[in-house]
């Protein structure tokens, strides 16, 4: 008898429905793209209104082939690829490879946001056509950046290195961080004052508070730029009365975050795990297609995970809701359920929030189940969401305002007419959890938390008792660079790019050597501002934030009905080829070489530093006449223990570092982890840091603990 058969991408997914959907139903995984536009090639006809010509690419063929074996002995296709742009155009793709059509065997594509049984099963009984609107949105956006990625690369290959790549939306995130690199570099710092004065009630000196001096009298601001001003203003405090002029007490509600998006899980998985975002999306991904829990097998754990809405099912809500009224009580439930809005103008509301698929399945509950990173990711998740349905969090705030009174016989004579000061000291304590009690959101580096004081109780008129003055210099901050948390956040806020861009983004960029990490933040690299420059000279609509996120708006128009998507190639077509000819034909060679300390071993001239498609390595400044070339590596200063040369910092074909004696291939001492300076105190040989505090020995294998000063040493 023919089977149903159902055709997904990966293998876990199909393993997950086959559970679901039981025997009736065969269940084939395509392995992501079926099809592509080719690897060596434009691969668009662009005298025929943008043909793409597509190609089953060499490691396809066989899943193909097992593909079309299983469609002639089908009695009905579903296609169940995932729930986005690129999940429908797969599923056309798999049509076209396949020879499936309509006429001669039922084809349905089903579409579901999460995989249970319920919303599974619901799909099947309501499939649908294949949606050609988001199947020419996915197949303009391939083009486009096609087109954008096989003009500009062979540009920048003739005009400053081989190897190099540019693209629609990689450049302008490069762009983002050059500027804001540049922005550090030409930053001013201004000097600044901030007088603090520890003050407490005339009969409990022991419950001192600070207050900070914000105002003069008549309620003019206070701007302190030098020693000299603040010191002035410390001699007028050291003379002044004080007492509370107004005492304000008020409760302050604050609200839970929405569930995630995509954007939002990678921000927050950046900040309390230190995930990358590409290592986020892999997890989620693992989260999604489903994993065994022991009898009840494979199950997804969480809804699909590419997404920019924050909207939740109204059952996942009530199922929160009464989680909440069960765990923590109804006192942890607000009176009606929570609906976000999306933040972003540029979202798609097709898709849910990130969220489990039942808040029912806590994680202590799926910890046997899961492994470390699965685990944390989802505790992340399921915390998330659970909170975003729990009551707000109420503090009661306090603001206290403190007149400094400066008797007119106690100013100096030289000293203009001051009548003294308006002082500010406040405190926030917590009234009721809410949500806080489970989860609160992280932070990025660069955002200041609350400042607040405990205070005694003060009332109006009270009159206070100085105890010190404390007069603090501070120098404003230039702009801190990107971490992946704020880059995304910045790409986002922008328009550029969509949820499943921003993980391959942040590592091409990193694999293009444009920009490197430095303590987790993201700086250029020479070669990465050389590009920028270039680029933002020669096509400056190509790499501006406003135009990349036109064109995203576009690709929505498209993924909506409303625009053709030949018309989108036809408007972006022209204008950027003739950018392409004027750069081709004004732009002079650029040497991006770097001269390094190692001299030519066959003529003596220094070696220079060049990049090939395999990474660094030293090539002679003679070059033509002399072709000799050499490993790049970094020196560490640090003997090798075999043989007592020097350890190198190199790089293997898969762009991993490791460490090596200088000797090799007379000795081939290797080792994956850094090597330190200090000695092991045990056996005196060398040790490595193999993870964060803590380094081995490479001889007696023993761990020892290692100073964060030592730490960072080690990484410069």
């Amino acid at each position: 008898m023919a089977a149903k058969l159902v055709i997904v991408e990966s293998p876990a997914k199909a393993r997950t429905l086959a559970r679901i959907l039981g025997r009736s139903y065969l269940v084939k995984a395509s392995l992501g793209h079926v099809r592509d536009l080719p690897r060596g090639s434009l691969g668009v006809d662009i005298e025929h209104d943008f043909t793409p010509k597509y190609v089953i690419p060499a490691e396809k063929r066989k899943v193909v082939g097992e593909l079309k074996k299983a469609v002639d002995r089908a009695s009905c296709i579903y296609l169940a690829t995932d729930p986005d742009r690129e999940g429908e155009a797969i599923s056309w793709h798999i049509m076209q490879v396949t020879g499936l059509d309509d006429s001669m065997i039922p084809v349905h594509r089903v579409v579901f946001h999460e995989i249970i049984d319920a919303a599974v099963k619901e799909a099947f009984r309501h499939p649908r056509s294949i949606d050609m609107d988001l199947v020419h949105a996915q197949q303009a956006r391939r083009i486009l950046d096609r087109l954008v990625g096989y003009k500009l690369s062979p540009l920048l290959w003739k005009k400053v290195q081989r190897g190099l790549s540019a693209g629609r939306v990689q450049s302008v995130a490069v762009r983002l961080i050059v500027e804001r690199e540049r922005e550090i570099k030409n930053f001013i710092p201004q000097e600044y004052w901030i007088i603090e004065v520890h003050l407490a009630p005339r009969d409990a000196e022991e419950k001192a508070f600070p207050a900070r001096v914000f105002a003069f009298l008549d309620g003019a601001a206070l701007s302190l730029g030098s020693k000299e001003e603040a010191d002035r203003v410390v001699a007028h405090l050291a003379r002044a009365s004080y007492g509370v002029r107004s005492v304000q007490t008020r409760q302050v509600a604050r609200q839970p975050a929405p569930p995630f998006t995509t954007s939002t899980l990678q921000q927050e998985a950046w900040r309390k795990l230190r995930f990358t975002a590409a290592r986020t999306m892999a997890i989620a991904q693992q989260l999604y297609e489903g994993l065994p829990l022991g009898e009840e097998g494979p199950v997804g754990l969480i809804t699909y995970m590419r997404t920019d809405s924050t909207y939740v099912a109204p059952s996942a809500i009530n199922e929160a809701r009464e989680f909440i009224r069960e765990k923590y009580g109804a006192a942890f439930l607000p009176p009606r359920a929570r609906q976000f809005a999306t933040r972003s103008r540029w979202a798609q509301e097709a898709h849910e929030a990130i969220r489990p698929t039942s808040v029912r399945r806590q994680p202590e509950q799926v910890r046997p189940y899961l492994n470390s990173d699965q685990l944390r990711l989802y505790e992340l998740i399921w915390k998330r969401m659970v909170a975003s349905q729990m009551a707000a969090a109420t503090y009661d705030a306090t603001t206290v305002e403190i007149e400094a009174i400066i008797p007119e016989n106690a100013l100096p004579q030289e000293e203009p007419t001051c009548r003294g000061y308006l002082l500010r000291a406040s405190s926030s304590a917590v009234r009721f959890p809410g949500f806080i009690l489970l989860y609160t959101e992280g932070r990025d580096e660069e955002e200041e938390g609350e400042v607040s004081a405990t205070l005694p109780p003060l009332r109006e008129g009270e009159r206070l008792l100085h105890l010190a003055t404390f007069p603090h210099q501070y120098f404003t901050q230039p702009p801190p660079r990107y971490t992946e948390a704020t880059l995304i956040r910045e790409l986002e806020q922008n328009g550029i790019g969509r949820p499943s861009t921003y993980a391959p983004i942040l590592a091409t960029i990193q694999e293009r050597e444009y920009v490197t990490k430095v303590e987790g933040r993201f700086q250029p690299t020479r070669l990465g501002i050389i590009v920028t420059d270039l680029l933002t000279a020669h096509f400056p609509q190509i790499v501006d934030v406003g135009f990349t996120a036109q064109m995203e708006e576009q690709l929505d128009e498209i993924a909506r009905g409303k625009c053709h998507w030949l018309a989108a190639m036809r408007k972006f077509y022209p204008p950027f080829q003739e950018m392409v000819q004027r750069a081709l034909a004004n732009i002079e060679k650029i040497d991006v070489s770097e001269e390094s300390e190692e001299r030519c071993p066959n003529c003596g001239r220094p070696m220079v530093v060049r990049v090939s498609r395999f990474g660094k390595f030293l090539a002679c400044s003679g070059y033509p006449q002399c072709r000799s070339t050499m490993p790049y590596m970094v020196r560490t200063g640090i003997p090798c223990p075999r043989c007592g040369g020097e350890l190198v910092e190199k790089v293997n074909r898969r762009k991993k570092v490791f460490y090596g004696c200088s000797n090799y291939p007379r000795c081939e001492f290797v080792t994956n982890y850094r090597p330190l300076s200090q000695p092991c105190p045990a056996c005196g040989k060398l040790l490595v840091q193999y993870r964060k505090g803590w380094a081995r020995c490479v001889e007696c294998n023993r761990r020892v603990e290692i100073s964060e000063a030592e730490e960072k040493c080690a990484a410069s």
